[in-house]
């Protein structure tokens, strides 16, 4: 079953943030991530679990997989995945975690 992928306003945010950082030193390398981003999220839409359980949530819902050094978030629902969060993989997830829960919950 092929889900659909649905993207919150602050993973887009995140993405964004992401590519303005790394294009400071290589416009080319910020849009090669922001492309493995979305190649990465494709994949998901016939493979839906195929990230691992986010070890700070108890909820097998709450998904990630990872782009480089970057946690993408994600969240299971009956037919879709929704983003909810990019996070780097060195920064601690409490920063994001209202967002992740409140995404979760919708």
């Amino acid at each position: 079953m092929a889900f659909t992928l649905e993207w919150s306003e602050e993973a887009l945010e995140d993405i964004e943030s992401i590519a303005t950082y790394i294009e400071k030193d290589s416009p080319t390398y910020a849009k090669s991530v922001v492309s493995k981003f979305f190649e990465k999220a494709e994949i998901l839409q016939g493979f839906s679990e195929l990230g691992r359980k986010v070890p700070e949530f108890n909820d097998t819902k709450i998904r990630e997989i990872f782009v480089y050094s970057y946690r993408l978030i994600y969240k299971l629902n009956e037919d879709s995945i929704l983003f909810v969060a990019v996070v780097h993989g060195k920064r601690l997830i409490e920063n994001h975690q209202q967002s992740i829960t409140k995404q979760s919950s919708q």
